[in-house]
């Protein structure tokens, strides 16, 4: 199932942005009423996809960030493995949808791309044990790029000025609730040319043991979103490039780079 949040592009829209959202089904959308992570029931309007202007699909109280968990990452940026998840937090005033610009910052001479998959939320989750299902407090999965100040990253003691500038955590273009994790390939192109090519089977830390592991610091809300960490192959983004994150059985996530406002 495949669920989006979209605005009309004729912008005759009578629901508001933020509350509306769908069920894509071949090429229409069926409106839901509710929202998707919590109680929702099919509704009788549908609009051509051709219509809608699709939206960021997620609206998350946080968005938690795993680092270097790609050995092949972490070797490509001279780091060493982690002996447990690395996680920092993106702002959720960094979240743009499809087709919307991440914007260059001025403060940054080098900003790059990091595709990922990224897990949301779908029931309120704390303390998992390992008995626990983890994943059965998933609700489905989308594509985001963690898009990365490098240079501000490697200055700094944590990561948050060199990932939480606005427009730097795209996500989309919908959420796919029918997904095995395990083995899904990971790419992104900028330009059409590829860059990041790999499969979530070589994470060290699984999307199951990440969800578990992070309940048990901080309160997983419904929403809430988890980027899972990107392959190797990461690279800079200049004004006029157009980057894409695919993951397969989920779509394609893109994006044009837009110079920062002087």
């Amino acid at each position: 199932m495949k669920i989006c949040r979209f605005a009309m592009r004729d912008g005759s829209a009578s629901v508001p942005e933020a509350t509306r959202h769908g069920l894509i089904e071949g090429d229409g959308i069926l409106e839901i009423s509710g929202i998707p992570w919590g109680q929702w029931t099919r509704g009788s309007r549908s609009v051509h996809l051709a219509e809608a202007r699709l939206l960021a699909p997620v609206a998350p109280s946080k968005i938690v960030c795993v680092g270097r968990n790609y050995a092949a990452h972490a070797a490509e940026l001279g780091n060493e493995l982690p002996k447990e998840p690395l996680i920092f937090l993106k702002p959720p005033s960094a979240i743009i949808g499809p087709q919307e610009a991440i914007v260059l910052t001025k403060y940054s001479n080098r900003v790059e791309h990091e595709g990922e998959l990224a897990i949301v939320i779908g029931r309120r989750c704390s303390n998992l044990l390992e008995a626990d299902d983890a994943l059965s407090f998933v609700m489905g999965y989308t594509c985001l790029n963690d898009v990365t100040a490098r240079d501000l990253q490697k200055s700094d003691v944590q990561f948050t000025r060199g990932k939480g500038f606005d427009t730097f955590c795209p996500v989309g273009p919908h959420i796919e609730t029918d997904l095995d994790p395990s083995s899904v390939l990971v790419e992104t192109r900028v330009n059409g040319s590829l860059r990041q090519s790999s499969s979530t089977s070589l994470m060290i830390y699984t999307p199951a043991f990440l969800v578990r592991w992070i309940s048990r610091m901080m309160t997983l809300n419904p929403g809430d979103v988890i980027a899972t960490g990107t392959p190797a192959g990461v690279g800079p983004l200049v004004a006029g490039d157009v980057v894409e994150v695919s993951v397969a059985g989920v779509g394609v996530l893109r994006n044009p780079v837009r110079a920062p406002q002087a």
